[in-house]
């Protein structure tokens, strides 16, 4: 691809650099200070922001609250905001993943009511795919809905939902057949996470926060016209859904480097300047060939996704490598960090302690959109062609296989 910005990209570019310089904060000022819901808070105030100088959902038709532009103003959008300390992909996965299930799938009056309040945050989504007793497997969950009339009745439970302690609106994949094989007995919904039969319970992490929820359904009642697709056919929905997020995740997903170059740039290792270390340098140049390696692979996917493809398994090599990554080199500059490394929450802290942070966010990183085999699986299967795992619940009924986890 052509890395060369072109005149109209140029144009964006500045505009975009002078509204940033006049608005946005310095990295890591203010950020990292408050509580969640102080954070929380800030990543709504900026959304409002953004939106509001045009700088919000930059490839979303204009009647749905973006800019109608192509990928590439995306591309250079992230570029100059990664200067600054703003919260900017806070709401990813309901932006990334939620709002293109949503025009793919709602009907026009949906799209033209929920995804402007979507695209400015007066609206968070989340999405609701995992379950205690499917792990990784989204296919095998149990969480069932039954028809009504015009309406549904859900009842399950989903884990690791991330915000939805703050959301609105979920995108919620159910099972509503469970004498045929388990990928073609699912079906897609929004819900209102604010409505009756329907209780989130946010799990205390590590880090001290609550990103992560369980959510429970005890007969939450939704309309059909809630249905995100046709009946039985939500797998298809959800692949869709999960190659966004592949998407998303392989633009905003952080893999550490840009912070570690700063830290080695600016640090001192007993007196002598990090960035002559002998073992610095050495983690310098491997780090550096992974994130060229990874944000070319970005560049590819995103430019694919901009002549008209959709987004591929490739941006799975992006998650495997980045998460990873993003891991090593925390761990590696808080043992360099030697005593400093266990503080957190003090001015003393080094780095306004970024890379505590990390260090305690990490695990959570590489679960989030899939474990590191998941990954591998896809790679290897979608990308390198290779043959598939053996699956022994593969054309089974879901209710005849044999697991704890038949509840539909």
């Amino acid at each position: 691809m052509d890395f060369n910005d072109t005149k109209e990209q140029a144009v964006f570019r500045a505009k975009a650099k002078s509204w940033l310089a006049a608005n946005a904060q310095a990295k890591r000022q203010g950020l990292m200070a408050g509580t969640q819901e102080d954070r929380y808070q800030q990543a709504v105030d900026w959304y409002h922001k953004r939106y509001d100088a045009g700088f919000s959902c930059l490839t979303w038709p204009k009647e749905y609250g973006g800019q109608g532009l192509s990928q590439m103003y995306q591309v250079i959008w992230n570029q100059e905001v990664s200067h600054y300390g703003e919260p900017d992909e806070y709401f990813v996965i309901g932006i990334g993943n939620c709002g293109p299930a949503l025009m793919t799938f709602a009907s026009e009056e949906q799209k033209q009511t929920l995804l402007p309040r979507m695209a400015r945050a007066d609206d968070i989504w989340c999405q609701l795919f995992s379950e205690p007793g499917a792990g990784s497997d989204v296919a095998g969950l149990s969480t069932k809905a039954e028809k009504t009339g015009d309406e549904w009745n859900i009842n399950g439970q989903k884990i690791w939902t991330s915000g939805a302690q703050y959301s609105r609106y979920g995108v919620i994949l159910t099972r509503t057949d469970p004498e045929v094989s388990k990928y073609r007995g699912l079906t897609m919904f929004m819900i209102d996470l604010k409505q009756p039969g329907v209780e989130v319970k946010p799990i205390k992490q590590i880090d001290g926060g609550s990103h992560f929820n369980e959510v429970f359904f005890n007969d939450a009642v939704i309309p059909d016209n809630y249905r995100l697709g046709e009946v039985n056919e939500g797998w298809g929905a959800a692949l869709m859904v999960l190659m966004n997020e592949r998407l998303a995740n392989a633009t905003a997903a952080p893999d550490g480097f840009e912070d570690f170059l700063n830290w080695a740039k600016a640090s001192d290792i007993d007196g002598v300047p990090a960035s002559q270390d002998p073992i610095v340098r050495d983690k310098l140049a491997t780090w550096y060939a992974q994130h060229a390696g990874v944000e070319a692979t970005t560049f590819r996917m995103i430019t694919a996704v901009a002549k008209g493809g959709v987004p591929g398994a490739e941006g799975s090599l992006g998650k495997l490598v980045g998460a990873s990554m993003n891991q090593e080199i925390a761990n590696f500059v808080i043992q360099q960090l030697d005593a400093g490394g266990q503080l957190t929450g003090d001015e003393s802290t080094p780095l306004d302690g970024h890379f505590q942070s990390a260090v305690l966010m990490a695990p959570g990183i590489r679960l989030a959109g899939g474990t590191d085999e998941i990954m591998r699986n896809i790679i290897a299967e979608q990308v390198l062609g290779l043959p598939q795992e053996p699956r022994a619940d593969k054309g089974i009924p879901y209710k005849d296989i044999p697991s704890g986890n038949t509840g539909a």
